[in-house]
């Protein structure tokens, strides 16, 4: 499982609609969630590419927002199984645009999607693999208050349910194994 560079091609969208084209969304947070579901709903391709293991943004790590104090997951999630689930969205996670090339109408993007090192076709979602992940790491979505394993996903509700294993180049074990 290695970084790979991702061709999105313009296809015709799932919906029936007439209209032939694609759209790239970069990010994963609220608002380009439902910049995402729009288009896709207008009858457009999007690709949805996000650096993140997930999408959802900063919205997932809030507990309320402002200023109705409403539960930040009660509002996120309908919108994340809705993004999840539909079928004009392609959702392009560990992935940094390398390269956007051409004119309004005909762009050409180059995206480079960083290895997850956990199988995504395989992934159930199951967290066996979190459960005996020896290596800890800070935790980014606590403020780096606690740790959880290097094999992980970054919140409970994550979409997609796929879980990532972080890696520094060389892992504590080896570093510390004086036969290697």
């Amino acid at each position: 499982m290695t970084e790979e560079n991702v061709n999105l091609q313009e296809s015709e969208p799932k919906t029936g609609s007439e209209k032939i084209g694609a759209v790239m969304v970069v990010g994963g947070g609220i608002a380009a969630m439902q910049s995402s579901l729009d288009l896709a709903d207008c009858g457009f391709q999007v690709h949805m590419v996000t650096n993140q293991p997930c999408i959802g943004g900063n919205m997932v790590r809030l507990d309320k927002v402002f200023p109705t104090n409403d539960c930040s997951m009660c509002i996120v999630s309908p919108k994340l199984v809705t993004v999840g689930n539909h079928p004009n969205i392609n959702i392009v996670t560990m992935a940094d645009v390398q390269r956007i090339q051409g004119e309004p109408g005909r762009f050409d993007v180059s995206v480079n999607k960083r290895a997850r090192f956990i199988d995504e076709s395989k992934c159930t979602g199951c967290a066996e693999c979190a459960g005996v992940c020896p290596v800890h790491i800070p935790n980014p979505t606590n403020e780096y208050l606690n740790e959880f394993g290097a094999a992980f996903r970054l919140y409970p509700q994550a979409v997609p349910n796929w879980f990532a294993i972080e890696r520094e180049r060389t892992s504590p074990c080896k570093s510390a194994c004086p036969r290697i």
